[in-house]
């Protein structure tokens, strides 16, 4: 008698499957190349840059991870539901330590501003959808996608920055290099 896979199953094989495939596309898109004007004291020190880019490797993994939990303004568990705030706090808190502010706003004014042409995976990216500035986060992922928590309704999805709604309501990004890690305060699931 042969096995038949239950939907729910067939559901979340198909979820991980899509989740490795971003990972994969992102992360390689992603590589940073050693230049010629990296100091050579630098290149001494074990695995400088291959911390930096485990860093931000967690860090968007974990993003991609929540994709298809859904909406729920407020929400701050994966079980009840996250907002977008939130998911970003949640990501960053369990990937790197980071404790993030509550709130896309107070989250708009932590790390250091970054422009547009100077995005890297794992900065924060702002968004006025509700008609007062930095009222909407996410991870950008690279590529001109990110990760995020849109509305009521809807579940955690990656979409492109250059679709012309995120475009017309884009406020800036945030770069979390400076922020000190919390004391080991890694969530479980």
């Amino acid at each position: 008698m042969q096995k038949v896979k239950s939907p729910r199953k067939a559901s979340l094989l198909s979820r991980k499957v899509l989740v490795q495939a971003i990972t994969a596309m992102t992360l390689s898109s992603a590589l940073i190349p050693v230049s010629t004007a990296v100091r050579a004291d630098e290149l001494e020190k074990p695995g400088l840059l291959l911390r930096y880019t485990v860093n931000i490797q967690d860090l968007v993994i974990k993003g991609l991870e929540f994709v298809g939990v859904p909406y729920r303004r407020g929400g701050n568990t994966v079980e009840s539901g996250l907002d977008c705030s939130g998911f970003t706090r949640l990501v960053f808190l369990d990937s790197n330590g980071i404790d993030l502010p509550r709130t896309a706003a107070e989250q708009s004014q932590v790390g250091t501003k970054v422009s547009a042409e100077e995005l890297k995976p794992g900065d924060l990216v702002f968004f006025n959808t509700m008609r007062r500035a930095y009222s909407h986060v996410g991870i950008y992922l690279g590529n001109n996608q990110f990760v995020h928590a849109p509305k009521p309704g809807a579940e955690i999805r990656v979409e492109n920055m250059q679709q012309s709604y995120w475009v017309s309501k884009y406020n800036g990004a945030r770069r979390l290099d400076g922020v000190s890690a919390a004391p080991s305060r890694a969530l479980s699931f």
